[in-house]
């Protein structure tokens, strides 16, 4: 089976087939650097570090782009109320959004743009549609020209009236039509900016990704991802600020967009206060047991994200590390990926959900076997997990490993032996009481034949 994904804009799975199957090609949005990013950022950077994996298992070559936006209105104000400035602000959270990114497993993309690099490359790609009438100049502002795009919106499939019903427009008066939308505008004298032909400015939100793809991958790129929420307008004006540009050739040829995260059962938003960042829940979780959550839920649908699902995926790990360890001394031998059922599953759109049920399989598979066929089993659950970016620790360390406690080892002694007591005075609720203690301060008590040991979660 070949790799097959679910493009946006035909609405249907597709059979995967690169321009250029020498140098498979994808990009995907980064962040906007102002703060720690939330756990709705991490999203699309594990499913597309997953697809990533996979593609380079099929192909010699892949570059990967994810851009990094270090110019931003929401920057320039975080740093007004930081002190600081601007590169400072957006240089540090670019650092710690690496840091989290790496906590969970990802890899580090071929290439990392950074949109203040690229102005030159915006500038250019706004002069080129100015020249070909895409694009007109208005009190200092220079705006993208919907209407000269004949089939503009065949991204989301909507008509362009209906698309602005449903989205904030600035109807401004330096506007000839309220969809027109901005590539360049100027900048006052406390404000950063750049000298262009239409004055010193800056560049708006959707040219920097157009700019920095023709830049490093090309017209034309195989892959582009992103949240839901990109489609429009951030993508829709990409593909039409690209396609013009370069006289209608195709600009990506599928896209793929993640769904959107709910916490506690509501969509994530700042205004409900469920707005949790990567690096609030790695105090609280290993990153590992975060990349399993997100991997939890097929990329496409909507995932609800809780703590009961972190604690779910810990088990879950938890047992397919407990399989690795029974198998630690055997050595691995090569596999033949793919004919794993993991791996068919990956294949078909990143299902991930089902990809998780054969690597349980395959532990229940060691737990049972004897003989040979172990290490072959123990081989293609770390190669297929690999691919998932799990089960990336050595099985002891990942028993012994701990993201915080604040109990120490004599405490926890102290209340088993205190649970012991209990249970054999049949006292089942403090029993129970002190279980439930000691796992919300991230202890796990395992009962078996030979007595009760701990661990930490």
């Amino acid at each position: 089976m070949s790799l097959v994904i679910y493009n946006t804009q035909t609405r249907k799975k597709e059979s995967f087939e690169p321009v250029d199957s020498s140098d498979v090609r994808m990009y995907v949005c980064g962040p906007t650097v102002y703060n720690y990013v939330h756990i709705g950022n991490a999203r699309p950077v594990v499913v597309f570090d997953t697809l990533f994996r996979i593609l380079q298992s099929q192909y010699s070559s892949v570059t990967y782009a994810r851009n990094i936006t270090d110019i931003d209105d929401k920057i320039m104000k975080a740093a007004r109320e930081n002190n600081e400035t601007i590169e400072g602000l957006s240089q540090r959270y670019a650092a710690e959004f690496e840091r989290d990114m790496a906590a969970l497993n990802n890899l580090q993309p071929t290439i990392v743009p950074y949109a203040t690099h690229h102005v030159d490359d915006m500038i250019q790609m706004v002069a080129t549609l100015v020249d070909k009438k895409h694009a007109y100049a208005s009190e200092g502002h220079v705006l993208f020209d919907v209407k000269s795009m004949d089939n503009y919106g065949k991204l989301s499939g909507q008509s362009l009236d209906a698309m602005l019903e449903g989205a904030r427009v600035d109807v401004a008066s330096y506007k000839q039509y309220a969809g027109d939308f901005v590539l360049w505008k100027p900048s006052s004298e406390d404000e950063p900016g750049w000298e262009s032909p239409w004055g010193r400015g800056r560049p708006g939100w959707h040219l920097e990704c157009s700019a920095m793809i023709e830049k490093h991958l090309g017209n034309t790129i195989d892959i582009h991802g992103g949240g839901r929420d990109l489609i429009f307008p951030h993508h829709e004006n990409e593909v039409a600020q690209s396609e013009c540009a370069h006289d209608g050739e195709q600009y990506v040829k599928y896209w793929m967009h993640n769904g959107y995260i709910n916490i506690d059962g509501e969509k994530m938003s700042k205004s409900l206060g469920n707005f949790k960042t990567v690096r609030d829940l790695l105090d609280q979780f290993k990153g590992e047991v975060i990349r399993f959550a997100l991997l939890s839920a097929q990329y496409r649908s909507e995932l609800d994200f809780s703590a009961d699902l972190l604690t779910q995926s810990s088990a879950s790990l938890d047992t397919l590390y407990g399989a690795l360890k029974k198998v630690d001394d055997l050595e691995c031998v090569p596999v033949n990926i793919e004919a794993s059922a993991a791996y068919q599953a990956l294949l078909d759109d990143i299902n991930s959900p089902l990809a998780i049920s054969e690597l349980h399989q395959l532990a229940k598979q060691i737990n049972k076997g004897e003989g040979a066929d172990l290490a072959y089993l123990k081989s293609e659950l770390l190669a297929a997990a690999n691919l998932m970016g799990i089960l990336q620790q050595d099985p002891a360390e990942w028993f012994q490993s701990s993201v915080s406690s604040s109990i120490d080892e004599e405490q926890v002694e102290a209340l088993i032996a205190e649970r012991l007591d209990a249970r054999a005075n049949k006292n089942w609720a403090r029993s129970d009481e002190i279980r439930d203690e000691l796992l919300a301060q991230g202890v796990v008590l395992e009962d078996s034949k030979d007595g009760t040991t701990w661990r930490f979660q």
